[in-house]
Parts: C-alpha cells; structure tokens; sequence
C-alpha cells in the first residue's frame, strides 16, 4: 500500500520555490542534487541542536517521535485532550495538509505554534516586513512555512484561536554558560535517524539566559492570507496556492513553473553520467517541454551562465535563451555610467567578452600582462598565500559569546621565496571540543606573517572579514594581548562596511580573486571566478604548470606538511587535466565534496568554497566519534586547506610565467 501523498510543510516549501519540482521530488527516476543526507545538512547548519534547545525552554513536553501519520496523529489528538499541554513533533491533518509542529503549547482553547528555525535574527533592530506590511525576501520562505502550519491547525481545530511564533537565535545575546553548545550532541542510528543526545543539566537556570527569541508573528502571517494575489504567477491567495499545490501532489500532476533565471540552480539536473544510470533530468524536461529544446541546446552556452548579471529574465521573456543570441549592446545598462578609473576589466567587460568568446567559438584565455605587470611590481617577497577555514554556529561554546559569532579553526600558508622557491611553510588547525579558538588562530599567525614585510594573497573577502570579525571580539574581550594583536590585524586589513572606524594597513592583503576579475578570462571556467573552477582552467591552459606538476616535485622538491611525492596534474580520457581537488579523498564518505560546499550559512556574498571543512569541522564537535575518526577528518581538512593555497600559488606561478615571456619578448622584439 502506498503511502498517502500528503502536501506537508517541507513540501509547500519546495512547491514555493518551484511548483513543478512537486511532481519531480521523491521520485527515483529523477536524480536529486540537494545533499541527500539529511544528518550532515542539519549538521552544517544546527537545525538539530536548536531544535532540541528549544524544547528545554518549554519542559515537561511530550514527543511524538513516531514516523508514520496515522500513530503520530493519535498520540497528538489524545494529548490534546488535556487542558493544557506541551507537545514536541505534534502532528496535525487537514484533508490532504499534514504538518509536524516543531513545539505546540495548548492552554484551554488556545494553542501557540512554535516554528524553531536554524536561523538568526537581531531582535533589537531587524524587521521581517517590507512597507507594505508583506515578509521581505529573506523571511518570507520562513514566514510562509509557519503561515502554512498555523492554517493547517485552524482548519483541523476551528474552535481554538491559534497564535503563530517562529523561535530563532538572537544575535543581541550573550550566552550566560560555558559549554552549552556540548550539551547537545548528534547521533545518527544504523537507519539514519539523526537524534541529539542531551548531555548534563538543561534546566532552565543551567542554560542562563536564553539565546532562542519567540517572534510572534500572526500579524505579518494575517496580512499574507489577505493578500489576494500572493502568487505572482498564478495572481493566487495564499490558501488557494495551498489548495491547487495539495490537489495537484494528490493527484500526482504536474504543475509547470515558469521558466526564469533561477532554474539555473535547479536541483534537478542531471550530468552525462548520470543519465548514462537511468536517471532523468527535470531541468530538462521544463526546457523542452516549455520551449521545445533539443538534446544540443544544452549543449550550447546558455545565458543562465553570464557571470554577475541580473537582466537574464528579461532575455527568456524575448526567447533569447543563448549567449550566441546576444551582443554586447544588450548587456549595457539603460543609462550610461563612467567606466571605472581603476585598471583592468570592468563587470560589463567581462560579461561582453563572456558572450563575444562564446559566440565566436573562441576557447583562448585573456590575460591582460600589461596590467598585471603594474601590479606584480607592487608586491614584495617573500609572497605569503593563506586560506582560512571557518563556521558560525547557532548554539556558542563558550560563556560570553553570541549566536552565530565566526569561529576561524583553521589556516594553511603557502610562500613563495624571491629566487623561485616553493614551500607550505605552516597550518594551524583546532579539533578540540568546546574550545573558542579565535585567538589562538590569530596568535599563531600573527607568527607567521610577521618575520618579514612580504606581500600577502587571500582569495576572496572572507579573510579579511573574519579577521575584521576576530578584532571586534578581542576588542570586547580581557586578553591580555587584546590590543597589541588588533593593531597587528589592522595592518593586513582593511576595514568592512559595519566596522565602527575605517582603516586600511600598510600591508593589507592582496585579493587574488579580484585580480582575476580584472586581468584574466578563462572560457573553460563558465563566468565563474571561484577558486575551484579558475585552478582547472589556468591547469588546462598551461604548459608550464602542466610539465612541472605532471612529476612527483610536490612533497619531494617543493616543501609540504600533507603530501609526499603528489603528482598534481592528471588527465580525463579527453586529455582535459582533472582539478586536483577530485584526486583528494572525500571528507565524509559517500558524499560529494561539492554538495557539501553549498551547506553555508555564512549570509556574506561572496567565493566561499569551504562549505565541507565547515561540516566536517561541525561534525568533529558536535557528534560523538572514535579518535581514529578524528584523525581521518582532521587529516582530511589539512589536505584540502593546503590545497586551497597551493592553488593560489598556481595561479601565481602561471601568471608570473607568463610575465616573463611577455617581458622576453619585448627585449627582443
């Protein structure tokens, strides 16, 4: 017998974000993208341990651990029957619309709805609404899913007044104890049930001052329900949209969403190999159904990839759906805005010479040596290359700190000495349990970095934006070497939007990621200027990194802490160079790497590529496991970290290659 196909909360959710994705979810045919593993997406982002310290601020609950509908359904009707009560996982069903209630608190005839959420929020100073009264973009799926539960509750119970909450952390306060984070540890059972086993004295008083808020949100939700055409789409009611999804997943029909440029993350893509199992591709399916594509025409560069762009719907409402359909004019904005002072490639350069090599079938790398050489000149050795690895979690380790305050746990240091040389000179890692390890890290490289006045390379903000983060938290804490070590940051760094001084050191860090946007295009990497997607892409394009890493220089004759004898530079049976990063072992068996670098709850816009160090880091402390575990993990991170700057030290080594031919060829031309 199958099981009733109920549109629950999880459910609406994903017809909110796409309403054909209704008929492809939980289907085997079509492959899934999204990190199938549950336990590491919680994991990533403390789903699990919030949820279990939110239930400690209502105790004396009862929990519905049941999984099927019908015994979940029960339990939770029969303890409705007392006057008043706490349920965790409180089940509720209304015709086809079934919800799990993270926590009910049922007095009489009033029931408060509890949706406990992974999430932060400043209680102080953010609002969840725009003008209008409607959620603004970043609360409205949350604020959508817990308006979905409370109609389920008051169309099963039409007698009660129901009252919604959603149940965050708040950024705005301190933890009052030390260890709460340890309090709540993961499991994961042979059938790969995640529980959290609580560990020691939650009572209220042993928890301090609580670090969840209650928002209560019934207006906001009211003014949802009353909006008339809530769905732009369909010019739908909130309720009518829940009324055509629940009709449309019963009856399992299809339902089809328009076509914009957000289906360019869609999770149900499929690659060569895949389809070569069986599997089916829903991406697919939309662009031929929809448009009537052909097997080539996914084959063809797509505007869904022009790099930074946000005009792309447009070009899909005129039926343009290809970079070769565009030319440079469709690109510029509508008023005219003056070309950037500073040198190198401009945002719209780098899009207009996206589509021109794209049409043109040009493959070539541009690289701008003119100006690259203005800048190298600028640089002193030795050269210093670093990586941070970081997390945020929701619950603190320590006494004193916030939710979601940045934790730096690791960092790897690459240099390049004047005469050529090569070493991975240093690493630091914390796997202690509990431990704030802030500054510690930036103790050790303070060490590091100041033997001498050379040039240091980051990829992307997030260096300088965690140590912006370090230096405001050492500002507030009793260190004893507090200002000495902020006057050190300060002179790698420079000062972000929402610090309260502005500086910028003698010796702030040079962004590699920057400088590719300005002086180097490689077609290969698709518009993308992430660090795994450039490393391929100059490999490919290099015969100089080709033949030195093609030999087994690196641990033999190029100094490293992690690798012996590597040979780096591999080939498909296209004779394309496979990104080193594959020839590392995954961090959790069993699971992608790069789906794991999409669990990030760092709300920054910018590169990030450590999304796996983050969970295997979350994983280390928040679960229980065996030292020869620990070490696989650790070991695996220190990998992956040096990694991450020997491949900034590639491409700097290809670049200066190239500057010296360039420079040869000048002398004898």
């Amino acid at each position: 017998m199958h099981p009733p196909r109920y549109l629950t909360k999880s459910r609406f959710k994903i017809g909110l974000e796409c309403p054909t994705k209704l008929f492809y979810t939980k289907k085997s045919q079509y492959l899934d993208n999204k990190l199938n593993d549950g336990f590491l997406a919680a994991l990533a982002k403390g789903g699990f341990q919030v949820g279990e310290l939110a239930k400690c601020y209502f105790p004396g609950g009862h929990n519905i651990d049941e999984l099927d509908y019908e015994t979940a359904l029960s339990k939770t009707y029969e303890l409705l029957k007392e006057e008043n009560v706490i349920i965790y996982e409180a089940a509720f069903l209304y015709q086809t619309l079934f919800i799990r209630a993270d926590i009910i608190v049922k007095k009489g005839k009033f029931i408060k709805i509890y949706e406990v959420k992974a999430k932060s929020v400043d209680s102080i100073n953010e609002s969840m609404a725009v003008k209008t009264g409607m959620p603004n973009s970043e609360w409205k799926p949350y604020l959508c899913d817990i308006a979905f539960q409370k109609h389920v509750v008051m169309s099963a119970f039409p007698d009660y007044s129901v009252s919604a909450f959603l149940m965050v952390a708040d950024k705005s306060v301190n933890a009052e104890v030390d260890g709460l984070n340890q309090k709540f540890l993961l499991t994961n059972n042979p059938q790969g049930r995640t529980g959290v086993q609580v560990v020691g004295d939650t009572d209220l008083k042993a928890l301090g001052r609580p670090i969840l808020c209650s928002i209560a949100v019934d207006d906001i939700i009211e003014r949802i329900y009353l909006e008339d055409k809530f769905d732009s789409q369909t010019s739908m009611s909130f309720k009518g949209l829940i009324a055509l999804y629940a009709d449309k997943y019963q009856k399992d029909e299809l339902l089809q969403g328009s076509l914009k440029s957000y289906c360019r993350n869609c999770e149900f893509k499929t690659i060569v190999q895949d389809e070569a199992a069986g599997l089916i591709s829903g991406f697919k399916e939309c662009w031929k159904r929809v448009y009537n594509f052909s097997e080539d025409d996914f084959l063809k560069p797509s505007i869904l990839d022009i790099w930074n762009y946000r005009g792309k719907d447009k070009f899909i409402d005129e039926g343009r759906f290809f970079q070769a359909d565009l030319i440079a004019d469709d690109l510029k904005p509508k008023t005219a805005s003056k070309k950037a002072l500073e040198p190198g490639l401009t945002s719209l350069d780098r899009q207009v010479m996206q589509i021109t090599k794209s049409k043109e079938n040009d493959f070539t790398v541009y690289l701008d040596t003119d100006g690259l050489k203005d800048v190298y000149r600028t640089f002193s050795y030795p050269l210093h290359f670093i990586d941070f690895e970081t997390t945020a979690v929701a619950i603190p380790f320590n006494k004193g700190r916030r939710p979601y305050e940045q934790i730096a746990f690791q960092f790897s240091h690459h240099v390049v000495h004047k005469d050529g040389t090569i070493e991975h000179k240093a690493e630091w890692i914390n796997t202690e349990q509990g431990k704030f390890p802030n500054f510690d890290f930036v103790r050790s490289l303070k060490t590091e970095l100041s033997s001498d006045e050379g040039t240091i390379f980051r990829y992307a903000a997030h260096e300088n934006t965690i140590l912006n983060a370090i230096a405001k938290q050492l500002r507030d804490s009793s260190e004893p070497d507090s200002a000495e070590l902020i006057d050190w940051i300060k002179t790698i760094t420079k000062s972000t939007e929402n610090s309260s001084e502005e500086w910028k050191g003698d010796r702030n860090m040079v962004d590699l990621c920057e400088l590719v946007k300005k002086y180097y295009y490689a077609p290969q990497a698709n518009g993308s200027n992430s660090i795994k997607a450039i490393l391929p892409a100059i490999l490919n394009a290099s015969d100089y990194l080709k033949n030195k890493y093609s030999q087994p220089v690196y641990g033999r004759d190029i100094k490293s802490l992690n690798f012996k004898d590597q040979v780096w530079i591999t080939f498909d049976e296209n004779e394309n160079v496979i990104s080193p990063y594959y020839q590392l072992k995954p961090i959790f068996e069993g699971v992608d790497t790069d789906s794991l670098d999409t669990l990030l709850t760092s709300e920054e816009s910018e590169i990030r590529d450590g999304g796996a160090a983050m969970v295997a880091y979350a994983q280390m402390q928040f679960t229980q496991m065996s030292d020869n575990e620990r070490t696989l993990i650790r070991q695996s991170l220190l990998k992956y970290c040096e990694l991450d700057t020997l491949a900034m030290v590639m491409i700097w080594e290809e670049w200066n290659h190239k500057l010296n031919a360039a420079e040869i060829r000048s002398v004898f031309s």
